[in-house]
């Protein structure tokens, strides 16, 4: 198909989220920004939610995986459920309770100023790596399909794309992002729903012969039962809880859109359905990938891993399908970096900033320093995009959870300290305990065949890492 079509179906998506941010930003203020005026509704949050949750990362490497680790993934997902409950009736509540716009704020509370920008600066960390790995995966699919025949440069395309995702969140913020990620994950979905469809026809199998043709080759298995293996089953569940917990319970960028909810029980049901739906998404997209590489295998296709979708969708599909899988894939992209940057923006003015602590300055001003600090993330994102096409990792979606557990680690040990303890810390020494645990992991992480032998460290370094840090907070803490 001629990219030039292609192009324009893009641009066409991206003038109706432009009407979408119009509609929705009209008379917005900086608690719009932030915190959506605490009137979002929860069936919206919680299916926008799932656009978030999954990005383009889901959308092309869980697929992808399936070729290496067959279902193993699920294992994962399966702990999902649990810490989404740890969400709901822990964290939730106690975020309500404190009437927090930045969830950091607890850490303020409970702890001291320095905890408190420890954990909001972890957290802009973590968030900006993890947020970019994602864009730069979408960015580099739309550049080989598309824009490299325009003679467009991989940075311009960042560029054009950061561009469109600041006109049409510069102003509404979360109240904007709530309705423009349920287009969005509507889009997403419905492109993974016609691709499983569509190869399933192609392969002339319904759905129960088509999950029969994939336990044939093996593609179905989920459970790995050897515990030395970085994929075994109890390794992957608790990692899959902790994930949960920390990328969305202590992540500002999530909760933000929870905590825009007008009451903490709209809120539990936005979470808990939101689990649920999230549970049969990724299965889908499991299948999606066991149906790619029998399809792969038939028509000679040989890209295998984050390739592998991107190049059956848009070389050995229908023009028709491979127009929504390019709009599917950044209906994928959007939710994933417009949400980021401004939960970045939230979280640098309100928590680093202090422009809610502040009675300086007017209101207009505080809106100005706030469009800036918008301005300048995107400009960030700009950074590590090309930082990440340097690297040219195959698998994103590893780097992403490795990274979770190096960043993340920090704010659980935190997080964990306040909520299971009552002793009080040294505040100026919270800084260095956070950052000592993941230097330790790091090192853990590169010489665990010395230290360990046969026994794989995989993405339970994350709890590890938590532990770390509870440790250490433990040693310079005292009875309240």
């Amino acid at each position: 198909m001629s990219p030039l079509i292609l192009f324009s179906f893009v641009i066409g998506y991206f003038l109706i989220l432009l009407l979408v941010a119009y509609l929705t930003s009209r008379n917005s203020n900086n608690d719009s920004f932030f915190i959506g005026n605490r009137s979002s509704n929860w069936m919206l949050v919680a299916f926008g939610m799932i656009g978030t949750s999954l990005s383009g990362v889901t959308f092309v490497s869980v697929p992808g995986a399936v070729g290496k680790e067959s279902f193993g993934y699920f294992q994962i997902v399966i702990g999902y459920l649990i810490g989404y409950m740890v969400i709901a009736y822990i964290l939730l509540p106690l975020y309500y309770r404190l009437n927090l716009t930045s969830i950091y704020n607890y850490l303020h509370q409970r702890f001291g100023v320095r905890a408190y920008k420890t954990g909001a600066s972890f957290f802009i960390l973590s968030r900006t790596l993890g947020a970019t790995a994602r864009l730069y995966l979408v960015v580099r699919i739309l550049q080989d399909t598309i824009l490299s025949d325009f003679g467009i440069p991989f940075w311009a395309t960042t560029v054009i794309i950061l561009v469109m995702i600041l006109l049409y969140t510069f102003e509404g913020g979360v109240k904007t992002i709530v309705w423009t990620d349920t287009l969005q994950t509507t889009c997403m979905l419905a492109g993974l729903v016609v691709c499983v469809i569509y190869i399933l026809s192609q392969l002339h199998l319904d759905l129960p012969g088509g999950l029969h043709a994939l336990a044939d080759k093996g593609y179905t298995r989920i459970f790995v039962t050897d515990p030395n293996s970085k994929l075994f089953f109890v390794k992957q569940i608790l990692a899959g809880a902790f994930i949960t917990v920390t990328m969305t319970g202590l992540d500002q960028e999530m909760m933000q859109k929870n905590i825009s909810v007008k009451t903490l029980k709209d809120s539990q049901k936005n979470m808990l359905s939101f689990s649920v739906i999230l549970l049969v998404v990724n299965f889908l997209f499991l299948l999606l990938g066991g149906l790619l590489y029998l399809y792969a295998g038939q028509n000679g296709v040989t890209e295998t891993g984050d390739k592998i979708f991107p190049a059956v969708a848009m070389n050995h599909m229908p023009h028709f399908i491979s127009i929504i899988f390019i709009i599917a894939l950044i209906s994928a992209l959007f939710p994933s970096a417009d949400g980021a940057i401004t939960a970045l923006t939230s979280s640098f003015c309100i928590d680093i900033l202090g422009m809610q602590r502040t009675t300086e300055g007017t209101v207009a001003a505080k809106k100005k320093t706030r469009q800036m600090v918008h301005i300048i993330f995107a400009a960030i994102f700009l950074l590590f995009v090309m930082i990440f096409k340097w690297a040219n990792n195959p698998s994103m979606i590893g780097v992403i959870l490795k990274v979770a557990g190096y960043t993340y680690g920090p704010l659980l040990g935190l997080f964990a300290f306040g909520i299971l303890t009552k002793r009080q810390l040294n505040d100026k020494l919270v800084p260095l305990i956070a950052v000592t645990a993941p230097v330790i992991c790091f090192f853990l992480d590169k010489y665990q065949k010395e230290l360990f032998g046969s026994f794989q460290i995989g993405l339970e370094l994350l709890i590890i890492n938590g532990i770390l840090t509870f440790t250490g907070l433990l040693m310079i803490s005292k009875k309240q």
